[in-house]
């Protein structure tokens, strides 16, 4: 087992996880690839992540685990890249995919996060962006640089015209 798989995934949820990926990349949208299910990470907009146990290097899928965590995204594996690309409906595989409108897999999806005991996030921003966007509304507009708020505490003396 590689260093990143933090836990074992059943058969049936990773035969689910692909079945997932593979309808929401028919009715949702699908993030496909290390670089891009980070950003859907990242951004808030991801509901599930899967990844392959068979990614040489590891370090190209090392810190999904401790993102998803993080970020409170459910996650799960698969075998191999040669089928999550399948299931992702690329002729290449890939290392990693990120669900981010489910689409018809909203149910799996669910029941995948209920069997990892994983916490599942509705489709879209994440509750605590938008609470965070509310509080930066509330706060006081400060100055952007502490040159500009010097300039502006003290006034500069007028020349005078000569006639």
């Amino acid at each position: 087992m590689k260093s990143y798989v933090k836990f074992e995934t059943p058969k049936d949820v990773a035969a689910k996880a692909l079945e997932a990926v593979t309808m929401a990349n028919d009715t949702g949208k699908v993030r496909k690839g290390t670089n891009e299910a980070t950003k859907a990470i990242e951004g808030g907009v991801a509901t599930l992540v899967v990844i392959a146990e068979d990614v040489e290097p590891e370090e190209i899928v090392m810190h999904l685990p401790t993102l998803c965590a993080e970020k409170g995204v459910p996650y799960c594996y698969v075998a191999t890249k040669k089928e999550l690309g399948s299931a992702a409906g690329i002729p290449v595989p890939t290392a990693a995919v990120a669900i981010e409108k489910q689409g018809s897999a909203t149910e799996i999806v669910r029941s995948i996060a209920e069997k990892l005991k994983q916490p599942v996030k509705a489709e879209g921003k994440s509750e605590a962006k938008k609470e965070h966007k509310e509080e930066k509304k509330h706060e006081a507009p400060k100055a952007d640089k502490p040159a500009e708020a010097k300039k502006e505490a003290k006034p500069r003396a007028k020349k005078e015209k000569k006639e």
